[in-house]
């Protein structure tokens, strides 16, 4: 079983308190590394991109129908200035001319009516390209403030990454200083119950918190004062300061 002295067995609070501090950190460092709100933003970015596609495709298709509109147009228009030239040119009979002048009426209608549907097709058009423009707005307002909050995140934890390496450094340099008997039982408490070693102070466990039974400081009061006492409650190392049992 390890022996230290008292002296020695203090010290054990210090590489305790580093420890602390680094698993803190680390607990630190993973809530922000699961920052809910960014993982909020993550889904109200793809609902955004979506609707950025939808309108997208939605502005494509109207486009294609306006084309044929106009197409459909441009055919009738065709149809009637070839008819108005050929009425024009005076070489058609009476017959012929009555069925041209009746055909260019027909077709005067049909231009009315396909113009109509070009006119309610660009603006379903207009209707489209806004939604398209406010669901692209929607979208980069979306990646502006994703983009901040893992600025964000990513500065606090870089800053929490350098506090993290220079207590670990410390923490390297101050157990290699522990004789290795000791510093392997305060490992594997810390390993076992996550706490490797705690003041006992007037007869309080700072380890559990948990004011000690009489009969665990008897046994502790028999022990030597280079002997390892442990907490009967959280396990960890009792370090006995000098009101320990007072």
């Amino acid at each position: 079983m390890a022996k230290a002295s008292p002296a020695e067995q203090l010290r054990l609070l210090d590489l305790q308190a580093l420890d602390s501090r680094i698993k803190a950190l680390r607990n630190q460092a993973r809530t922000i590394s699961n920052n809910p709100e960014i993982a909020s933003l993550a889904d109200a970015v793809a609902a955004a991109e979506s609707a950025r596609v939808s309108a997208g495709t939605e502005v494509a298709d109207v486009e294609r129908e306006l084309a044929r509109a106009e197409a459909d147009v441009a055919s009738v228009v065709a149809r009637m200035t070839r008819d108005q030239q050929h009425l024009d040119s005076g070489k058609v009979g009476s017959k012929e001319l009555t069925a041209l002048q009746a055909e260019i009426v027909s077709l005067q209608r049909r231009r009315s009516d396909l113009e109509d549907v070009e006119l309610e097709v660009m603006e379903r058009l207009e209707t489209a390209r806004t939604r398209q423009s406010e669901a692209a707005a929607e979208l980069e307002t979306l990646h502006g403030k994703r983009r901040e909050l893992e600025e964000k995140r990513d500065a606090e934890l870089s800053v929490i990454g350098a506090e993290q390496a220079d207590t670990e450094a410390r923490r390297e340099e101050l157990a290699s200083s522990f004789d290795p008997a000791l510093l392997a039982a305060y490992e594997k408490t810390l390993s076992k119950h996550g706490i490797g070693a705690a003041r006992l102070f007037h007869g309080t466990s700072e380890g559990s918190g948990m004011q000690l039974s009489p009969g665990d400081l008897a046994d502790i009061r028999k022990a030597a004062d280079d002997e390892i006492v442990y907490c009967p409650d959280s396990g960890c190392i009792l370090v006995r300061s000098n009101e320990w049992g007072s």
